[in-house]
């Protein structure tokens, strides 16, 4: 009898984290999800861990938790992650720049860390980072977070080109606007300035709208069972409509077509981003 895959997913309570647990459960997998307050979600269907991890210590008990539980971890997916609310970059003090970095990059970091050796011990192993479009096509007035997730990119895709050959595959999931309610977590700038005041208040009316309008949750999962089952996984996967058309649109189109559709989804080209 064929011994379930284990799978752990980092920032389960809720949103894509969430809906990635259910997926993979329902694929097959033994699950277990994780939180900053570990406890219950999922509706009970799989068991949480409590980790923060931006917390190396709290990871490698979580990690240790898990193997002396189930003895193997075969795929990894990194969601936990937050934003800073549409702003100015320099907007956000230095502080603030380092604390989005330790959880959207380095809590990747340490989570691979942690649970590489395991997979190098048995010869196999997958682990999914849940990235974002704006890592690859990055947007205005968020770029902390856009240079957060395109570190994810760059060491995603090196991490798999040292890895394979050790039977172990990584891929970056890029999504687009999704209808969670990760810009309701969203940090505000810590260092605001009066000059950004007005599109500061336009900017989060539209991106309400567009995560309104965004992709279900369920539409990123799918694509994490996808690579996580793939014989022959894809370096990169986009989620989602949008996001797909947007990564078609930065491999093919002029650098000013991309530019000009970009502020007009945004809004920004009545002039008032210039005041």
């Amino acid at each position: 009898m064929k011994t379930k895959a284990v799978a752990l997913v980092t920032g389960a309570s809720s949103g894509i984290g969430e809906a990635s647990a259910k997926k993979l459960l329902a694929a097959g997998y033994t699950v277990y999800g994780t939180s900053r307050r570990g406890g219950k979600a999922g509706e009970g269907l799989f068991p949480m861990l409590a980790l923060d991890v931006t917390d190396d210590a709290s990871v490698e008990a979580a990690v240790a938790e898990l193997i002396q539980r189930e003895g193997r971890i075969d795929l990894l997916v990194n969601n936990a992650g937050f934003g800073v609310a549409p702003a100015g970059a320099e907007e956000s003090s230095l502080q603030q720049a380092q604390s989005i970095f330790d959880t959207n990059f380095f809590g990747i970091v340490r989570m691979t860390r942690a649970v590489v050796p395991h997979m190098r011990r048995q010869g196999s192993g997958r682990i999914i980072n849940i990235g974002s479009i704006i890592g690859l096509v990055p947007m205005p007035y968020v770029a902390l977070y856009a240079a957060s997730k395109h570190a994810v990119e760059g060491y995603s895709e090196a991490l798999d080109h040292e890895l394979r050959t050790r039977g172990i595959r990584v891929s970056v999931i890029e999504p687009a606007f999704t209808k969670t309610q990760f810009d309701a977590n969203n940090v505000e700038p810590d260092a605001k300035l009066p000059e950004y005041d007005q599109i500061r208040v336009k900017l989060a009316k539209v991106v309400a709208q567009a995560m309104e309008g965004g992709d279900s949750p369920d539409v990123v999962a799918e694509v994490v069972v996808t690579a996580a089952q793939a014989a022959t996984p894809k370096r990169r996967y986009t989620a989602g409509k949008a996001a797909g058309q947007l990564r078609f649109m930065r491999r093919f189109a002029p650098t000013s077509v991309l530019d000009k559709g970009l502020r007009k989804n945004l809004q920004l080209d009545t002039g008032e981003d210039d005041v």
